[in-house]
């Protein structure tokens, strides 16, 4: 059973094969505000009047949706859910356009007390930080570091 208040799934054509494809993430969260307004922070186009419920979606550019439960919502349909523990529950990643980039997102959100991991040159050739959103979730920041010349 749906609830009235999440986005209908995508018709399928008729005669077509089903195959499930890729969508969502979903995120459960404590507090649905402070959730939105981190990843609102963090540049995703999440309408303003998103949040008014127990639901929540965005449509990433170029990729999935990202939705967000809260905790009472997930319970309404599975009484035994409990919120993982012994470490985050998901892991997201955002691109950065420069090593700067990353550097400079990590330090407004430190100020914010979403800090992680601060920014380090990563092995694999990345400038790479890690900051922590409001359900102690890991967000990942990343961007390539260009070769030197030499």
């Amino acid at each position: 059973m749906s609830d009235p208040y999440k986005t209908p799934g995508r018709p399928r054509a008729y005669g077509a094969r089903m195959t499930p494809r890729f969508d969502a993430v979903s995120l459960v969260v404590a507090d649905l505000a402070a959730s939105l307004a981190f990843y609102r922070r963090l540049g995703l186009d999440i309408p303003g009047d998103t949040g008014a419920g127990p639901h929540a979606e965005a449509v990433v550019p170029g990729g999935p949706r990202l939705l967000w439960d809260t905790a009472e919502s997930v319970r309404s349909f599975d009484s035994d859910w409990t919120p993982p523990s012994g470490g985050h529950a998901i892991a997201l990643a955002f691109a950065c356009d420069t090593p700067e980039e990353v550097d400079a997102v990590y330090a407004d959100f430190a100020a914010a007390g979403h800090g992680g991991l601060p920014p380090w040159d990563a092995a694999w050739g990345q400038r790479y930080a890690t900051l922590t959103d409001p359900d102690g979730n890991t967000v990942d920041l990343f961007a390539p570091i260009p070769a030197t010349k030499g």
